[in-house]
């Protein structure tokens, strides 16, 4: 650990689950005087992170997606498949670490305090913080793998042609490194649209969170996640549908709007299609047919793919158990495929 570790772990925070890997403990790092890409600086930045596993395993960087944390990563489904005894990432054997992103979970964030004030931050200021964490928070020279879901697979490019050094080994999943454009892009701007439009969010300056933004959330998770043949099985009926609907806005929405609209913003200006040549680790992008925000008809991974040297792309086939943008949240779609990956991968020094 370095001095700017502002919090030593907690012997424990989350309770494993689904299986036998270590308890997973917390931390904080302060990054000191951040500075945004908007020129914009705060004199200390937090960055929680988890950990699973001890400092003396290989370190492998996970990252989470929009709106998520580190405890979105440590599901059954997820770390269940993944970091249990004799699974790819066994804990016992890897260091894992899974930051809270900027403005999500525990780190800095506009519900803090500042609310509008906070800087606007986005997906190169992230990277770069978590940056920081694992090279003077935790005192890492050399990362055996970065893998990130969602938002986390669009750092993970930015990782990989950022410090092309960093990592032997790469897997963005769900995720693109091209321009966050057309649909992806569209209904993102009009789901922030239409809570900063509702008269209760007031220009941020909100007693209660805005009355339309469960709304606003629910549209915007059925048009872009979920599996078309997965939805066609789940809901053959209008009062199957409906049911879906009822119960996602009966759900209780526990996320600040501030903290939302600033969580999907950041991706606005996201696009890491000019410096793939840059990327020297061994990548793996995992996608899945049916992915309603990364839609692999458009060609687009395919010809980002030809600009990478190590690079190749597993796509899940669609399914009714398959869950379009949601579907590597589950990891026994591809648990293998990291397996032999991280077998023949060649370490690139520490």
């Amino acid at each position: 650990m370095r001095g700017l570790l502002s919090a030593i772990f907690a012997v424990t925070s989350f309770a494993a689950m689904a299986a036998d890997y270590p308890a997973p403990k917390q931390g904080d790092f302060i990054a000191r005087d951040f500075k945004f890409h908007g020129g914009e600086t705060i004199a200390e930045l937090k960055l929680h992170y988890t950990t699973v596993g001890e400092p003396t395993g290989q370190p492998v960087l996970v990252l989470h997606g929009s709106g998520g944390s580190a405890a979105s990563m440590l599901t059954p489904t997820f770390a269940g498949e993944l970091f249990g005894a004799g699974q790819p990432l066994d804990a016992s054997r890897y260091y894992i670490i899974i930051p809270d992103g900027i403005g999500h979970g525990k780190s800095s964030k506009p519900s803090d305090g500042a609310k509008t004030a906070f800087p606007s931050y986005d997906y190169d200021d992230m990277v770069e913080a978590q940056y920081r964490l694992v090279k003077e928070g935790l005192g890492i020279k050399h990362l055996r793998l970065v893998i990130g879901n969602s938002m986390g697979g669009m750092h993970a490019w930015l990782w990989a042609e950022k410090y092309p050094d960093m990592m032997d080994v790469v897997v963005p999943m769900a995720s693109q490194p091209t321009a966050m454009a057309a649909r992806n892009w569209m209904l993102r701007r009009m789901m922030i649209e239409t809570i900063r439009n509702d008269p209760d969010y007031n220009n941020g300056n909100y007693t209660s969170q805005p009355r339309m933004m469960k709304y606003a959330v629910a549209a915007y998770g059925f048009a872009s996640s979920g599996g078309t043949l997965a939805y066609q099985e789940q809901a053959p009926t209008t009062a199957t549908a409906d049911k879906m609907v009822d119960e996602r806005l009966a759900a209780p929405l526990t996320t600040d709007a501030n903290d939302f609209i600033y969580q999907w913003q950041a991706s606005h200006d996201y696009d890491a299609s000019a410096k793939l040549s840059r990327i020297e680790a061994v990548l793996l992008a995992i996608n899945s047919v049916d992915d309603e925000r990364n839609p692999p008809e458009t060609g687009v991974i395919f010809d980002a793919l030809s600009h990478v040297k190590n690079g190749k792309l597993y796509l899940i086939p669609a399914s009714s158990e398959t869950r379009g943008h949601s579907t590597t949240g589950n990891a026994k779609f591809y648990k293998d495929q990291i397996e032999q990956l991280l077998r023949s991968a060649p370490a690139r020094g520490m």
